[in-house]
């Protein structure tokens, strides 16, 4: 590996990406990002031109958000949001691995007029967000879903020719129209001496996720040597990759376990985007008959991603309504 880009927190690399916007040296930045991609699943990234004002006045309005009374916050429930799977959900209305998490959330997606062929033709998860009533929220939320398209994009070209693709090869076949999802989570400080998690063990499910944490900490990676902390670095996203771009790559880049616990004592916020192929896509291998994966035996899940055939569309709903079950049927829209 080209070092050159490259340093790490905590056994987890942090690659520059600046090299790679400027050209100057788009082969050191592929080969750490590849590295990290093939022996940890987890990388941050700094130098990718993302504006950290913006980011801070996104954290500042979430922050507001969640300071609201319960009764503000459910005016925007998810309940509202109908096949988009849009809105608010309150703590201990996620799943992971069948238990509550210790978290409370919105959820957004690329917003999209009732007009937009995806919204007529009733494909879920596609619609219109739902927004509170606080000055620059709106706004903030969009710049950013604008922002971490635009960085996602970018990271996947590089992710293509670390695999030795051309830099367009995943836009041409994948996430040229990709499906972004975006969350803003708050977690509530842990009761000091139990055991429970925020959020238990888990993989994401596409291609990758780009994170913004705030200063709190508590987001841990399960390395071949045993769980790390991945501490908050300012300015810079944690990126890890789903359970997708295993599949995609034969097991040869990780889709990595990970977990949160906030024994911080105090409040926590997450900012994750997931920037995954296409609503319609019909996923393949890139490589045929290419494979180095793991025993599914080995998988917090039991499960292996490379049983799945069919869109990208398809197999999301069948890990979405395993964390929302009462939404997995396309729920009534809530006047």
């Amino acid at each position: 590996m080209d070092s050159t880009h490259s340093r790490h927190a905590d056994g987890i690399p942090i690659i520059d990406l600046a090299p790679w916007v400027t050209g100057s040296d788009r082969a050191g930045v592929a080969s750490a990002i590849g590295h990290a991609c093939r022996e940890h699943g987890f990388f941050y990234v700094v130098g990718h031109g993302v504006d950290p004002d913006a980011c801070r006045r996104l954290h500042d309005a979430s922050a507001r958000f969640f300071a609201a009374d319960a009764a503000s916050k459910m005016r925007i429930r998810m309940a509202k949001g109908g096949r988009a799977w849009r809105g608010y959900f309150p703590v201990g209305g996620e799943l992971t691995r069948g238990r509550a998490d210790a978290k409370e959330g919105l959820y957004f997606g690329a917003e999209l007029g009732a007009d937009h062929p995806d919204v007529v033709a009733g494909k879920p998860m596609h619609g219109a967000n739902l927004f509170p009533d606080l000055d620059g929220f709106r706004s903030a939320v969009l710049d950013h879903i604008a922002a971490m398209t635009d960085l996602g994009h970018r990271l996947m070209e590089v992710i293509g020719v670390s695999l030795g693709l051309a830099p367009d090869y995943f836009a041409q076949r994948y996430t040229g129209d990709p499906l972004v999802l975006f969350r803003i989570f708050h977690y509530p400080p842990l009761t000091p001496g139990t055991d429970d998690w925020s959020v238990a063990e888990h993989t994401d499910y596409g291609v990758l996720t780009i994170l913004l944490q705030d200063d709190v900490g508590g987001l841990q990676v399960k390395t071949r040597d045993g769980w790390v902390d991945a501490p908050p670095i300012e300015d810079s996203f944690v990126c890890n990759l789903g359970d997708m771009l295993d599949r995609m790559s034969g097991g040869l880049y990780r889709s990595t376990p990970h977990r949160v616990s906030n024994t911080s004592g105090g409040e926590r916020l997450s900012l994750p985007f997931f920037f995954d192929p296409g609503w319609d896509v019909e996923v393949e291998p890139l490589v045929p008959g290419n494979s180095v994966r793991d025993d599914p035996a080995s998988r917090w899940d039991g499960r292996s991603p490379d049983v799945f055939e069919g869109t990208y569309g398809e197999y999301l709903l069948s890990k979405v309504g395993k964390v929302f079950p009462d939404l997995k049927e396309a729920p009534r829209v809530e006047e």
